[in-house]
């Protein structure tokens, strides 16, 4: 998916993080709060398309970055009590990169214009 809006991306993101979150037994506390950040980038991504203004715009993209930032946190975490393998870390941990990457170039041109 390399022309993949930062929604198209992020929606791909939750759905394969849900699946592995299902798959991990007894660790609930860092899965939901790894399925609350993911679905959050997304979520303002879409709400940032229909923002009230250039302001607006820029806070919704603004929040989907921290909520980015936050996921890659989690995934770290589960990386390091094993809940997940160190190749699954890298693989999610590059997609949210790739996220991260898109969104920043958004708000910077969003701040340009």
């Amino acid at each position: 998916m390399q022309n993949a809006t930062i929604k198209e991306l992020a929606v791909e993101l939750v759905v394969e993080l849900t699946g592995i979150c299902d798959a991990i037994k007894g660790r609930s506390v860092f899965t939901n709060q790894l399925l609350r950040s993911c679905s959050s980038i997304g979520a303002n991504a879409h709400e940032a398309k229909y923002a009230q203004s250039k302001a607006d715009f820029i806070n919704k993209m603004e929040i989907a970055l921290k909520e980015c930032y936050e996921t890659e946190y989690w995934l770290e975490v589960l990386n390091k009590i094993t809940a997940i393998d160190d190749m699954t870390y890298r693989v999610y941990r590059d997609k949210c990169g790739t996220i991260r990457r898109k969104l920043i170039a958004s708000i910077t041109t969003a701040k340009k214009s």
